[in-house]
């Protein structure tokens, strides 16, 4: 089984037409089961898609904003649709992005979504402020009961909004079907495996397993390599003073975030990985977007 996340940037991004071109060639060429995509936008102002321009698509139930024509996920789909390799998929938005953007997450996978599941983690609900946060998962046909959730967490050190609240909601919501199968997160952690005592170290003591280190094959992992949105030298506290409106808050760490390991695919219980492979780096696969993007080859194995 091949599995893929990546935080997309989408429609944020300089030169978005090539770049979503690209990561569709990307995916017709790797084939993955699933792949996981945060920072998945649409712009408010675009009209309303209509039903037949959404090969795949299964609505998540309670979710009340509908899909857009320039819909990152949805032309994604189409894409891959034309391409003769259609997609089950689903999208949710979380919030307003940069002022202009419903800003979303979005699941992929080859085989039919018989279920969806989405839920805040964040304490706000407000859908106007930045810092609000929602989780969206699916479980497929023939994967054994698992789920599948794409993540885009906080960060450690928000006074508001800390990573640890977030966690402990998210884990919460998931103990259940933690019980029925091989449940997968996936997505950008904005937490560093390389400082300890903070979100890395949080997940791993809940029991997750990082599927890099499981790995029998795999590179550095790192998912960024310069300074991104989010990432600047600027306060948290009292909703901050992050970039522009609407985009991920900073960091606040006093120092340029640089060849980071933030996006992660976890997994609730041992599995045999073969392959982690960081993608879409400008070197496997052209850059799409301000992070890289992680895939892991999991083999064959009764738990999947």
């Amino acid at each position: 089984m091949k599995i893929i996340t990546l935080n997309t940037h989408s429609l944020v991004e300089k030169g978005y037409e090539k770049k979503l071109r690209q990561f569709a060639d990307m995916v017709l060429a790797e084939q993955p089961d699933v792949f996981a995509l945060q920072e998945v936008n649409q712009s408010v102002q675009a009209g309303c898609l209509a039903e037949e321009k959404l090969p795949g698509f299964v609505a998540c139930p309670g979710i009340g904003r509908g899909l857009r024509e320039d819909n990152h996920a949805a032309r994604l789909a189409q894409i891959l649709f034309a391409a003769a390799a259609p997609y089950y998929w689903t999208w949710v938005p979380a919030k307003l992005g940069y002022g202009k953007y419903d800003e979303g997450l979005a699941v992929f996978s080859r085989r039919p979504i018989v279920e969806t599941d989405s839920f805040l983690i964040s304490g706000c609900s407000d859908y106007y402020n930045w810092k609000t946060r929602r989780i969206l998962g699916v479980k497929a046909d023939g994967f054994k009961g698992g789920w599948f959730y794409t993540v885009h967490m906080g960060w450690w050190d928000d006074l508001e909004e800390p990573f640890s609240r977030q966690w402990e909601r998210l884990e919460e919501h998931v103990k259940a079907a933690k019980e029925e199968g091989p449940l997968w997160l996936m997505g950008d952690f904005n937490s560093p495996d390389s400082v300890a005592g903070q979100g890395y170290d949080l997940v791993k003591k809940g029991g997750w397993l990082d599927t890099y280190e499981m790995a029998k094959e795999k590179g550095s992992g790192a998912t960024v390599e310069e300074e991104i949105d989010g990432w600047r030298d600027l306060p948290l506290e009292g909703g901050g003073k992050g970039g522009q409106q609407g985009c991920e808050a900073p960091h606040g760490g006093g120092k340029k975030a640089t060849a980071m390991r933030i996006d992660y695919i976890w997994c609730s219980r041992p599995v045999p990985v073969a392959r982690s492979l960081v993608v879409c780096d400008g070197r496997a696969y052209p850059k799409v977007s301000d992070h890289y993007g992680v895939m892991i080859v999991a083999e064959e194995d009764k738990s999947l």
